[in-house]
């Protein structure tokens, strides 16, 4: 028998974008929520990206710029099987149409909840700016500006002659989090969920959730619904080595920590009670954001959109801001053994956008078979290991040496950098450097003989002006000129795209294909939907708390 400590008609998990929009929407239907928040600060992964928002269907955004869209366009585009990138793998076929369906129906009413609940958006037209699987027909991404609040990763706001075009995660959600402190959504922060209770284990409804705050554990009882916006699984190793068993602990860098993780959480919970996993080949499908290619080395989270300044609430635990990389010509990247696998010059997995393919049909074989193919394996070859029988790549070091640091006019030092916790290093010679890089992920030493070895072949490039190995543009600069320098620029893991099974309201599925009474679920711990952003997570969020508001007691 249960003890609870505090009750509520509908008990939110997570206070990102799924997660506030969920608790709101359901308080303004009348509901009592409680919404808890495992970490001291709100917002999860949201308020820290790009604010960029693919809502189409007709939105008055649309109508102003004579955009013509319709939820059925929406619904066409996401579902459109033919579409394919240039390694061939496909955004869209492997979209659950019945999730999809809900959210093509439900993206004008969103945008129309959000503006009114306090988020703006840059006066400008629709475009494709930072849009990730979002359909090829019409341009649909918008942009929220940040106003007055401060960002996450810099704790102060932007210059105010930017703050109505800049796009940030921050004014999204901190317009949300006010409206749903002014709906009375009772916030929990430092609640960290860690079980469902549901009445007979795995049969019977779900009545409420256990949750810890600091070294206590309490129970909160749902007398309607739980709604699951736990942020996706992309940080919990074990897990999402389920989807790619190459995904091991060196892959430390995850796209939005550390304000925030992507545990697993939610959907470890849920499986305990009995919900289905859904849409797994969107976690391993090799298109979008899932796994990127590093932005800002010589730091852990070097994700190429976000820079954690020193202001930042969270720089003592992020410790660096890390080194932009402007040109990649500036640097050689070496494996684990200091050895060059892929061309630097290399990007990573693209997606598809607004007119993608110009010669756009749906539903058309055509649209695949215009498409030029481009294996685009950087990310893959910086995965591969060093053939020792292990499943991790293990870490990538940019090397470069003082001529490089001048020309990106970079500051190899703290708090640019982060020295302490090894994921930076500096030598007045190669074979020195070499022998310097020790860390907890470099599970074998780095050979000097073999780093010397790959400068010096990478060197005789530039004077022949041709990289044989790996056919790098003309390599423009030797690294010759000392002090030298190891970076790292291990890939950064970004986005859960497969996750618990939900049908059209929301509502978790279990493995018998029933739904679960009294459990919900959005977002990226939702799965059926390979879309990335705020859109799929604000739309779901909402369907969630209306329909969870709407439980029998």
């Amino acid at each position: 028998m249960v003890t609870w400590n505090s009750e509520a008609d509908v008990v939110v998990i997570g206070s990102g974008a799924t997660g506030i929009p969920a608790a709101t929407v359901a308080r303004e239907a009348g509901a009592s929520v409680i919404l808890v928040e495992a970490q001291p600060r709100l917002g999860g992964h949201a308020i820290v990206s790009g604010g960029n928002v693919p809502l189409g269907g007709g939105t008055s955004a649309q109508k102003k710029h004579g955009i013509h869209d319709t939820p059925d366009l929406v619904f066409q585009d996401l579902t459109d099987w033919s579409v394919v990138q240039p390694n061939g793998f496909p955004d869209y076929r492997y979209n659950d149409r019945e999730i999809v369906r809900a959210f093509a129906d439900n993206n004008v009413s969103t945008y129309d909840w959000l503006v009114a609940h306090g988020v703006t958006f840059a006066d400008k037209a629709p475009d494709e700016r930072g849009g990730i699987s979002v359909g090829n027909s019409v341009p649909r991404e918008m942009h929220c500006a940040p106003l007055h609040w401060p960002l996450a990763h810099t704790g102060k706001p932007v210059d105010e002659a930017q703050r109505k075009t800049y796009s940030i995660g921050a004014g999204f959600m901190y317009p949300l989090i006010d409206a749903a402190r002014q709906a009375g959504v009772d916030i929990r922060p430092e609640h960290r969920m860690t079980a469902l209770h549901r009445e007979n284990g795995t049969s019977g409804r779900i009545t409420g959730i256990e949750v810890e705050h600091r070294g206590m554990r309490l129970n909160i009882q749902a007398r309607k619904a739980v709604i699951i916006g736990t942020g996706g699984s992309i940080g919990n190793v074990n897990f999402r080595r389920m989807f790619d068993p190459r995904l091991t602990e060196e892959y430390c860098g995850l796209a939005g920590m550390p304000w925030s993780d992507q545990d697993a959480s939610g959907e470890i919970a849920a499986m305990a009670v009995g919900a289905a996993l859904w849409g797994l080949f969107n976690q391993t499908g090799e298109f979008g954001y899932g796994l990127t290619k590093a932005g800002h080395i010589g730091c852990q989270y070097g994700y190429r959109h976000l820079a954690w300044g020193p202001e930042s609430e969270v720089f003592a635990l992020a410790r660096a801001s890390g080194l932009w990389v402007a040109d990649w010509q500036n640097v050689i990247l070496v494996n684990m053994l200091g050895r060059r696998f892929y061309a630097e010059t290399g990007g990573q997995f693209t997606a598809n956008n607004y007119n993608s393919i110009a010669t756009y049909v749906p539903g058309s074989y055509l649209n695949a078979k215009n498409i030029k193919y481009d294996p685009n394996n950087f990310i893959n070859a910086a995965m591969a290991g060093i053939g020792d029988g292990h499943n991790g790549g293990g870490p990538i070091w940019a090397i470069f040496d003082a001529e490089a640091v001048a020309r990106e006019k970079w500051v190899p030092k703290p708090p640019f950098v982060d020295m302490a916790e090894g994921f930076f290093f500096v030598a007045e010679s190669i074979t020195e450097l070499a022998a310097k890089i020790r860390m907890k992920y470099q599970r074998l030493p780095m050979p000097p003989e073999q780093l010397a070895a790959t400068v010096a072949r990478y060197n005789s490039f530039v004077d022949a002006g041709e990289d044989t190995d790996f056919g790098k543009p003309q390599p423009r600069y030797k690294i010759a000129t000392p002090p030298f320098y190891a970076a790292w620029a291990t890939p950064v893991l970004h986005d859960t795209r497969a996750g618990l099974r939900i049908n059209a309201r929301c509502q978790v599925i279990d493995m018998q294909g029933a739904v679960i009474p009294g459990l919900y679920c959005g977002g990226e711990s939702a799965g059926g939907f390979s879309q990335h952003g705020l859109a799929r997570c604000a739309v779901q969020g909402l369907i969630a708390g209306r329909n969870a508001a709407a439980e029998a007691s």
